[in-house]
């Protein structure tokens, strides 16, 4: 599984690159804080499988990075290959990039 650190992350954010990135958390957990990404929650990501790009690169993010891994690896098993997941997930940005964002 392909995967990308928070830096890259925000590179790809600063240089204005065209990818999708999708948020696996739940609601609840978007609302509190988020990168911006698309919110599909892990249990309903085949049944949203339509609103996930695969013409351009996909960086799937969630918490911690577990539920993203699961994530890209359902989408594979359904014929995806341009996913990336954030490694530390949303924990990780906090730590290295932005250390004033909300976490639980």
């Amino acid at each position: 599984m392909k995967e990308v650190t928070v830096e890259e992350l925000k590179s790809k954010i600063d240089n204005g690159e065209d990818f999708q990135l999708i948020d696996v958390r739940e609601s609840f957990e978007y609302e509190v804080s988020n990168l911006g990404g698309l919110n599909i929650p892990l249990s309903g990501i085949l049944i949203e499988v339509d609103k996930i790009a695969k013409d351009k690169p996909v960086v799937v993010q969630c918490r911690s990075g577990k539920r993203s891994a699961q994530a890209v690896m359902m989408l594979e098993q359904q014929g995806f290959d341009n996913l990336a997941n954030l490694k530390g997930g949303i924990l990780a940005w906090k730590e290295e990039i932005d250390p004033e964002i909300d976490v639980y």
